[in-house]
């Protein structure tokens, strides 16, 4: 949807080829699918441009993208040749995507491994094996929220466990907004067995007692203003939070976000 737009904030060439006609149904048939897209489509341009300040300023030589789904940033993005690139998920779906994009070329050097991450034996494998870059930048897309608050916390300690592992980058919904996406889309996602379950009230304070301190946190509320993305009635919530106290208008403003974890 965002690519075919002419002002698009990303151009994904794959998308459709990947979701499918399948892909299309799923998403007009949860309550209110488009008008929802924002979110999504936000949270790709954010992590698309954090994604290459690390790659290409900040020095990560290799990214770990956990639970990569059907993303297919190694192809769209101007990635440095050099950078090493691994995609993980569940076999099946790694299988699929490699099948669907077997004539593509990536711009770096990408790596697929099918791994279940709940599984601790793999996951502690492939760590291992991506542990032996220099610099490693972790990234969690679309994964934390399904995960159990002790699962978060093991996979937590098992990154820091890899010395090269030094940021995290990761979507973190809050209490406030876990609660509402329950509402709308809780029983859904909950009958496809993907129940919504972490959002923890502490926030980005979760992670450090596993050795991870927040470096930045990007407001998907306020980046869609600026970006131009916003929900419906973004000017009301604006203007309600000019006046609310600031502890109400810093909750409001990390109900959802991306943030960029570092080692401490």
């Amino acid at each position: 949807m965002e690519s075919e737009r002419p002002d698009a904030l990303f151009h994904d060439p794959y998308a459709r080829r990947l979701a499918g006609d399948r892909g299309e149904q799923i998403l007009h048939a949860l309550p209110g699918g488009p008008a929802h897209a924002w979110a999504m489509i936000v949270r790709t341009a954010l992590l698309d441009e954090l994604i290459l300040r690390a790659t290409t300023v900040d020095g990560a030589t290799t990214v770990l993208n956990l639970a990569s789904g059907l993303d297919t940033r190694p192809y769209r993005l101007p990635l440095p040749p050099a950078l090493r690139w691994i995609d993980v998920d569940f076999p099946d779906v790694v299988a699929y995507k490699q099948e669907q994009l077997a004539n593509e070329r990536p711009a770096c050097a990408l790596e697929y491994a099918g791994v279940d991450l709940t599984d601790a034996a793999q996951r502690n494998a492939l760590f291992a094996r991506a542990g032996m870059g220099d610099a490693v930048l972790v990234m969690t897309e679309g994964l934390l929220i399904y995960l159990l608050p002790e699962q978060v916390a093991a996979l937590a300690r098992a990154l820091h466990a890899q010395a090269s592992f030094r940021w995290w980058l990761m979507d973190l919904n809050s209490p406030r907004a876990l609660a509402y996406l329950e509402r709308t889309w809780g029983k859904t996602f909950a009958q496809g067995n993907a129940p919504f379950r972490f959002a923890p009230a502490e926030g980005t304070g979760f992670f450090s007692p596993y050795g991870w301190r927040e470096a930045e946190y990007r407001s998907l509320l306020e980046e869609s203003i600026r970006l131009r993305r916003t929900m419906r009635f973004a000017w009301l919530w604006s203007l309600v939070a000019r006046f609310a106290p600031n502890a109400r208008r810093e909750e409001w403003r990390r109900m959802l976000g991306i943030v960029l974890l570092k080692r401490k």
